[in-house]
């Protein structure tokens, strides 16, 4: 039976692998889900899905394949709005005024309507008989009742007749637009792996032992190597205060998760644009600052930097000597970003304020000009399109 819903996940668009499924078979005869048809989804949920970006999917194709709901695709007018099923009133009938209410006719009769409404109807309906809504004899919707129906925004059942029930699915919000989180990022900065092996050989080589106590007759005869690690490097420039107060979250998701991935790994600090002086402790920011000239040349061109700030600030700050709203920059912002873009050619900048934004704001357009429009959402989406830039 696991086969048949392993392939079904993969004709749905997951993809797991079968290293992935063959994980899942031993959980599964270790008895780890027991007897739990909830612990068996969230097991098989963790073995074969690797991006939450596709729980809502692994949802449908579980419940599909398991429970027989009737799949109605990922079209957006399948999406029910939330206030056709927000609560004003429910319906409450006499058991002879039940009697009097006829079933649609059978579950195909009931999928094949529910499609046409989905289709037709354009707005809230309550105490109707046809449309999907609150408060009447309709076989879809919530509050109401109808002697053969589908449950739709309702929490609990009212009197047990629904043959199934469509709530909005937990993960249905879980798209490439949302947030990131430490997870999420340490998914999409494994995209810039670059494994080698270097420095003293200290792990154990175990085919290159078989190999070499094969060819000795059988005589041990031990093979080490280097141990394997992640061979690309990266710089971190964070903007930090200001503006930059209400993402600080978010940043420290994104250092931490840089930190646990990448063995190469620089960072530093500065205040809305990068000047003459950058620094690592914003606690000595003043007092010990380190030159950009000696960052720019401490690192090879081989380092892939990564600008993180909202770029959001005055115009003169970018674009003027002296612009700078702490002190007096001999030389402009634009002229240091340049350089350090020339010392590390690959690059990209991660701006947490909304996309949105963007065009509204003149020092985000004049940042993104600077960076050849090389600057992404710190979002899901823009963080795996920033990773394809660098590794490009």
């Amino acid at each position: 039976m696991l086969i048949e819903f392993f392939y079904e996940l993969r004709d749905g668009g997951l993809k797991p692998s079968v290293t992935e499924f063959l994980t899942l078979l031993e959980a599964m005869d270790a008895h780890v889900p027991g007897m739990s048809v909830d612990n068996f989804y969230y097991l098989a949920r963790a073995s074969l899905v690797k991006d939450e970006r596709l729980f809502d999917r692994f949802d449908r194709l579980f419940a599909h394949y398991f429970d027989g709901i009737e799949m109605l695709g990922d079209d957006p007018q399948t999406a029910i709005p939330a206030d056709w099923l927000e609560r004003i009133q429910q319906l409450d009938l006499t058991e002879e005024q039940k009697q009097q209410i006829e079933a649609m006719g059978g579950w195909d009769k009931l999928m094949e309507t529910l499609r046409k409404r989905l289709q037709e109807q354009n707005e809230r309906h309550a105490g109707g008989s046809k449309w999907i809504g609150t408060a009447g004899t309709s076989p879809f919707g919530a509050f109401g009742f109808n002697p053969e129906g589908i449950r739709i925004g309702q929490d609990g059942s009212r009197h047990r007749r629904a043959v199934k029930v469509w709530d909005r699915r937990e993960f249905a919000n879980l798209d490439g637009e949302q947030e990131i989180g430490t997870r999420n990022i340490k998914m999409a900065l494994r995209k810039l792996r670059q494994f080698a092996r270097e420095g003293e050989a200290q792990e154990l080589d175990l085919a290159g032992t078989i190999r070499s106590t094969a060819k000795h007759a059988g005589q041990l005869n031990l093979k080490m190597r280097p141990e394997r690690h992640n061979a690309v490097k990266l710089l971190l420039f964070f903007d930090v205060g200001g503006s930059m107060d209400d993402h600080v979250a978010t940043c420290e998701t994104l250092f931490s998760a840089a930190r646990a991935e990448f063995k190469h790994l620089e960072y530093y600090y500065f205040h809305n644009f990068p000047y003459e002086g950058l620094w690592q402790d914003n606690r000595r920011r003043r007092t010990n600052q380190k030159s950009t000239w000696e960052v720019i040349h401490s690192y090879g061109h081989d380092y892939k930097a990564i600008f993180v700030g909202d770029a959001t600030m005055s115009p003169y700050e970018i674009a003027y000597p002296g612009g700078s709203v702490e002190h007096w920059n001999r030389e402009a912002g634009a002229v240091w970003l340049q350089r350090l873009l020339e010392a590390f050619p690959k690059a990209v900048w991660l701006n947490p304020e909304p996309r949105q934004r963007w065009e509204h704001v003149p020092s985000i357009r004049m940042t993104r000009e600077l960076m050849a429009d090389r600057m992404h959402a710190m979002t899901l989406d823009g963080l795996e399109q920033a990773i394809a830039a660098l590794g490009d």
